[in-house]
């Protein structure tokens, strides 16, 4: 198998097979991203995925159901190009019932919705969109390549089709007293639309990255935790959309995840302790120890 930066996913995402068909990332200049930097963008030739197919092929044991495509971005694909991943996938691994992966908004753009009703057909969906913020300050400062707007329009063009999918929230964009804007205008965006899952990560920065060299010259101050859940918690409270919300990643101290709008309450309570233990210190250390993502 080829996976030219390892294997990356979200926790949700453990059981699922992994096919690579990028590397890399075909953007690559978000401003906080450690990700994909040891690989130049490409797009996997169909032979090399087809040998990879068949070597999951021989591990059949495991029956999996979906399949999680490997690099940055791999719906940046063209339509034909991913039916006939599909249809190697079926044909190699009829147990395969959904194909999903990381993605970018953006990856909509050589799409139509027509083309995305087929594709749901073969079994797409649930791609997870690094969205991050529905900030168009912070998109422009953090090199995401799109607006606010953009957001909104292209995932309109998976609502249209039938394809679900997944948004991200990234709590602490905006840096020190910037929480409050962000989780409003985040929340603005993902109101218009109709994501099966909201889920939620917190930025850490690591010294590889161009966001950690602005701190470094006094351009970023990092938010602090009790910003941090403060940010959050306003964020699900603006929230007025049917979606499952999960952040449960790394970069926060306990898992937070329920359905909205029934649990609300109960995600809102959980926020309310960790900005206590924030406010007590209890929590200064912890970003120290995030090692990795």
């Amino acid at each position: 198998m080829r996976f030219s930066s390892g294997i990356n996913r979200p926790p949700y995402e453990a059981e699922d097979a992994y096919l690579q068909i990028t590397s890399g990332c075909s953007h690559g200049k978000c401003k906080f991203c450690t990700f994909y930097k040891d690989a130049k963008f490409r797009i996997s030739p169909i032979a090399e995925v087809e040998e990879d197919i068949k070597e999951l092929a021989r591990y059949s044991g495991y029956n999996f159901r979906r399949i999680f495509l490997q690099g940055a971005d791999p719906f940046i694909a063209r339509y034909d190009y991913l039916m006939r991943v599909a249809d190697m996938i079926h044909k190699y691994l009829p147990n395969v019932e959904t194909i999903g992966g990381y993605a970018r908004v953006d990856n909509l753009r050589n799409k139509t919705v027509e083309q995305l009703k087929e594709l749901t057909k073969q079994g797409y969906s649930n791609f997870y969109f690094g969205n991050e913020t529905g900030d168009d300050y912070l998109l422009e400062r953090m090199n995401k390549g799109y607006k606010a707007q953009d957001v909104v329009n292209y995932m309109r063009k998976l609502d249209e089709a039938g394809m679900p999918y997944i948004l991200n929230f990234l709590g602490g964009l905006g840096g020190h007293n910037y929480g409050l804007s962000h989780a409003q205008k985040s929340a603005d965006v993902i109101n218009k639309l109709h994501p099966t899952m909201v889920y939620a990560s917190e930025l850490t920065l690591f010294p590889d990255t161009p966001l950690s060299l602005d701190v470094q010259q006094g351009k970023f101050e990092d938010a602090t935790e009790e910003e941090r859940f403060i940010e959050m918690k306003e964020f699900i409270n603006q929230l007025k959309i049917k979606t499952i919300f999960k952040a449960e990643h790394v970069t926060i101290p306990i898992p937070i995840r329920g359905e909205l709008p029934n649990d609300k309450e109960k995600m809102l309570e959980q926020l309310d302790y960790l900005i206590e233990m924030a406010k007590q210190g209890k929590l200064d250390n912890f970003r120290y120890g995030v090692m990795g993502l």
